[in-house]
């Protein structure tokens, strides 16, 4: 278990029947905690090709995308924790959207009795969700008590459980305008990189709202600045953002109606348990006794 091994992590792998020892020449998989140190992960599987399975930490792996495209061979197995989160991160989304349709960015700043009567209901708004994974998923479950007419967009146009309107990729433009609440939880690929720049902030109404619990990248700052300015949109909050950590001064902090979490939708305390069951289930598959859950296709990058 490289760069780390974690009390909780290493129980996992044991209840899973594994053993946790030091890198070695008999060493077949390897469940990898540090995000941040991805570009080491190479040199560990260029020097010990016996190693079949590799577990990642999150449910995106876009920081791992040229590892595993540098590193792919034949039986070498990636799995990730897509799916894992999806409660935390779809609470997170709901949460948002809720404190933009409730103006609370400006009330909560609020020195003084504001008795304009801003704010509109959840209840039967229509719903875009960009993205058909877990996040998605269990956003639909969510939004099934607000009676929301829900549209999801995703690489294939195959009906989606839950959703009112399923619709590829290719008719995002198509969607946008007929939005009240737009939801970004895909997985940033190359060809998702940008996703939404200024043409897609100005298909949506003025009235709608904006919110970002994927991955920065997705999202041109930008246009997404622009847009908040010109009142192109109502709102946005974003957990996730382009540079990341956003820095101080950004004219994205300051942006009216927005909201800026730091990448908190899924904190350790709530993730730790999520990813150890999935580790605990992952080394059961590789041994064997169960299905892998989470595998990762290199070439699409989730």
């Amino acid at each position: 278990m490289l760069p780390e091994p974690d009390p909780v992590f290493v129980a996992a792998v044991e209840s899973g029947g594994g053993t946790v020892a030091p890198l070695s020449a008999d060493t077949r998989g390897v469940v990898w905690l540090d995000y941040r140190r991805a570009g080491e992960l190479a040199g560990v599987l260029r020097a010990n090709p016996q190693i079949g399975w590799v577990q990642l930490p999150w449910a995106g792996v876009d920081a791992f995308a040229e590892v595993m495209r540098s590193e792919h061979r034949d039986g070498l197995l990636w799995t990730s924790a897509k799916g894992a989160y999806a409660q935390p991160v779809a609470e997170h989304a709901l949460a948002l959207s809720l404190a933009l349709a409730r103006f609370l960015p400006r009330r909560i700043r609020a020195t003084s009795w504001d008795d304009r009567p801003d704010g509109v209901s959840l209840y039967g708004l229509r719903v875009v969700i960009v993205g058909a994974g877990g996040i998605a998923i269990e956003l639909l479950r969510l939004l099934q008590a607000f009676r929301a007419h829900v549209t999801v967009v995703r690489r294939s146009a195959e009906p989606l459980p839950g959703a009112d309107v399923t619709v590829s990729n290719e008719a995002l433009h198509d969607v946008l305008p007929e939005a009240d609440l737009v939801v970004v939880a895909a997985a940033l690929t190359g060809s998702t990189r940008g996703l939404f720049g200024a043409r897609e902030f100005a298909l949506m109404p003025e009235t709608a709202y904006f919110v970002n619990v994927a991955r920065g990248g997705l999202v041109e700052t930008d246009a997404l600045v622009h847009a908040l300015h010109r009142g192109t949109i109502a709102g946005a909050a974003v957990d996730v953002t382009s540079p990341e950590p956003l820095p101080d001064g950004h004219p994205l902090w300051s942006a009216p109606n927005v909201i800026v979490t730091p990448h908190m939708a899924d904190t350790p305390t709530m993730t730790a348990p999520l990813l150890a069951e999935r580790i605990r289930l992952n080394v059961r598959a590789f041994l064997g006794d169960a299905r892998f859950v989470g595998i990762v296709d290199p070439e699409r990058g989730y």
